[in-house]
């Protein structure tokens, strides 16, 4: 995703051009594929079906312009890919703040259960050490009352 972050969309000779900050240039790649068709020597890659059987009739400013279109759609799918991706990264990086901000707030509410608790436990000895000793004096009330009687 840095890669990404550090990508730029640019225009030249009104083509979309992706330039990412290795120095790889998609307008030199362009260049030299069209000073190739200009002498009429094409790319090694005939194979490949970048120009269609179609594209061996077409003249080289056809092609280029062929070419340039098809170089289009790719960059804005790309761009557009691109885009998605910053975006997803995006939503991680606020997805991983959420995180990390629940992960506190269950820690912080985990400490204050823990406090809760051991207070609960105190509480609780003290009323059983207030009820024994109200058994105690209602022993001696009672007491106290049998010997008035």
């Amino acid at each position: 995703s840095s890669k990404i972050r550090n990508m730029e969309v640019q225009s030249a000779d009104g083509v979309a051009v992706l330039e990412d900050c290795m120095g790889f240039s998609l307008t030199r790649t362009i260049s030299k594929v069209e000073e190739k068709l200009k002498k009429g020597v094409l790319p090694d890659c005939q194979d490949d079906d970048i120009v269609p059987r179609v594209g061996d009739e077409m003249g080289a400013e056809a092609q280029i312009r062929l070419l340039k279109a098809k170089l289009r759609v790719t960059q804005e799918d790309l761009a557009n890919v691109v885009f998605e991706c910053r975006k997803k990264d995006d939503e991680n990086q606020n997805l991983e703040t959420r995180l990390k901000d629940t992960e506190e707030e269950n820690t912080r509410l985990q400490r204050t259960i823990s406090l809760q608790q051991s207070q609960t436990e105190k509480y609780k000895i003290l009323s059983q050490e207030a009820n024994k000793k109200a058994e105690g004096l209602q022993q001696e009330v009672t007491a106290l009352e049998k010997v008035l009687q």
